[in-house]
C-alpha cells in the first residue's frame, strides 16, 4: 500500500510541475473534489477524524488555491464573483464540518463540479 502512496505522490508532483497554469486549475478541482469524497466516505463510517482532515484539506485547496488564484485587478466581476463564491463553498465546508451536515457538504461539491466543468469547458474551447 505504501509504495502505491509513494507512486501516486509521484505521478501528481510530475503532472503539478509539468502542468499549464490552466492544467494546475484543473488539478485544484480535482483535489478538492477527492476530499469531499472522502469526507462523505468520512461521515457514512463516522470517522470524525478523517471528516475533519478531508474538510480541511479541501478549504485549504478552495482558500489557499483557488480563491488565491484569482486577479481580482484584472479579472473584473466575473473574479469578484467567483471570490465570494469561494467564499461562500469554505463557509459551507465548514458548517458540514461543525454540524455534521452531509448537505452542506454535498453543496460545495455541487457548486465545485459546476465551476470546474465551466473552467473545463472554456479550456477545451481555448485548445479548439
Amino acid at each position: 500500500m505504501r509504495g502505491a502512496q509513494t507512486y501516486a505522490k509521484i505521478g501528481l508532483e510530475t503532472s503539478v510541475n509539468s502542468a499549464s497554469p490552466e492544467r494546475l486549475i484543473s488539478l485544484l478541482f480535482e483535489g478538492a473534489r477527492t476530499n469531499i469524497a472522502r469526507a462523505r466516505f468520512a461521515f457514512e463510517q463516522k470517522d470524525i477524524p478523517t471528516r475533519g482532515m478531508a474538510i480541511s484539506k479541501t478549504i485549504s485547496i478552495v482558500g489557499d488555491g483557488l480563491r488565491a488564484a484569482l486577479n481580482l485587478e484584472e479579472g473584473g466581476e466575473i473574479a469578484a464573483n467567483l471570490h465570494d463564491l469561494y467564499v461562500y463553498i469554505e463557509q459551507c465546508l465548514l458548517l458540514a464540518n461543525l454540524h455534521s451536515d452531509v448537505a452542506k457538504l454535498n453543496e460545495a461539491d455541487r457548486l465545485l463540479a459546476n465551476i470546474a466543468s465551466a473552467w473545463n469547458e472554456m479550456g477545451s474551447q481555448k485548445g479548439a
